[in-house]
């Protein structure tokens, strides 16, 4: 019996796979890239920088001298204050992510500025998301 078209399959799909994760993590900011945002937008003394829970976060000093706690969306580089006030409420979120084909959303709440929940996507893979404080939107994702 000829194994080699059944190699061949498997390897296909190996690299389709792999170059699925070189795309998503192509369309990610660097940490070169994140640290010269915060820099822009008058924030100092960088440090700490990691990419965590599908979110780069860093320590830094902000514009008006106060140290602060920053978390950054992976693909604008929009900032997010820990101490953030939220314009939206637990029920706006849990609408937000019905709206968008979620389910059995759970342990919704807001953490670091961000709203947090877990549920389930439309495939019913378990996720925790992470969504802008003014609109809803998913802005990190990460398989729980």
């Amino acid at each position: 019996m000829n194994k080699r078209p059944l190699q061949t399959a498997l390897l296909a799909a190996a690299f389709a796979l792999a170059g699925t994760g070189i795309a998503q993590a192509q369309d990610a900011l660097t940490a070169p890239q994140v640290r010269a945002q915060l820099e822009a937008q008058g924030y100092t003394k960088v440090k700490d920088l990691e990419f965590e829970d599908g979110m780069w976060k860093a320590d830094a000093t902000s514009a008006d001298g106060k140290d602060v706690d920053v978390r950054l969306d992976p693909r604008t580089g929009r900032v997010y204050p820990e101490k953030a006030v939220s314009q939206l409420g637990e029920a706006d979120v849990r609408a937000q992510l019905s709206a968008a084909g979620y389910s059995g959303v759970h342990d919704v709440k807001l953490d670091d500025g961000l709203w947090e929940a877990k549920g389930r996507t439309a495939e019913g893979e378990k996720v925790k998301v992470r969504l802008d404080p003014a609109t809803g939107e998913v802005i990190a994702l990460e398989k729980d």
